[in-house]
């Protein structure tokens, strides 16, 4: 799933603590950070607020009940 303009990254993450399976962010060069790491969400976060040329990221769920967390957080949290 691609995502974009995620408006309050604090937000974001707290969403990604709720979800059941891995979340991961992938990064342009192929590689896979898990959003559930502390290291990895500073990370996530030094890595697009740096590069502005970010406008969509991608993130994989391993649980399918994840999908909707995170969809209604995009819909209604923002």
């Amino acid at each position: 799933m691609k995502i974009s303009n995620i408006k309050d990254p604090q937000k974001f993450f707290d969403v990604v603590g709720k979800c059941a399976g891995r979340v991961e962010l992938v990064t342009s060069e192929g590689d896979r950070l898990n959003l559930k790491s502390r290291l990895c969400q500073y990370f996530a976060l030094t890595q697009m607020f740096r590069d502005a040329a970010i406008d969509n990221v991608e993130i994989i769920v391993s649980e399918p009940s994840d999908i909707n967390l995170l969809l209604e957080f995009l819909i209604k949290g923002q």
